[in-house]
């Protein structure tokens, strides 16, 4: 990291660092919880779940990215190994051993539940002391925060088309 990049933080760096790789855990983990829920989901309107869950999984993938280039920033080494990603986990994983949609689409809201609240620590935290990872952490929370919006529609639409049956 630049000399002043490093100057302009006013926290713990490695605490800093360290939470973001807890957010990362939960990042590879979403991004490989949606993806395989959309391969494997059943049930009414899964092609619209299917490809809204891609989506979903994609843009997990660039808040990865966008993780690991800040913790790179900090001179941080991020998780090296999807051993770490389970040890380091705030929201851990929810296999979709039950491939029906309503079921896949309420894991992954409790996913991005979690993921709120993950981001939103992360926030306050960095609000005062570090901008750039503060701008980065705020942007991935809004992301979370439309996840959950959507997921939640759709399970809202379902339950609809089920009471009209």
């Amino acid at each position: 990291m630049g000399t002043k990049g490093k100057e302009i933080v006013e926290a713990d760096v490695e605490e800093i660092v360290a939470l973001m790789n807890k957010a990362l855990a939960d990042e590879w983990l979403a991004y490989y919880q949606y993806w395989v829920g959309a391969k494997v989901v059943t049930g009414p309107m899964r092609g619209f779940v299917e490809g809204e869950l891609m989506e979903h999984a994609g843009e997990e993938l660039k808040h990865a990215n966008m993780l690991v280039e800040r913790i790179l920033q900090l001179d941080g080494t991020p998780l090296l190994s999807p051993d770490q990603w389970i040890e380091q986990t705030n929201c851990g994983y929810d296999a979709p051993e039950d491939p029906q949609v309503k079921t896949i689409l309420k894991q992954n809201i409790k996913g991005e539940q979690c993921a709120i609240e993950v981001y939103n620590k992360l926030v306050k935290k960095t609000r005062d002391t570090d901008p750039i990872t503060y701008r980065i952490v705020l942007e991935i929370l809004e992301d979370e925060v439309e996840h959950e919006d959507d997921l939640q529609q759709i399970l809202e639409d379902l339950e609809g088309i089920k009471k009209q049956i």
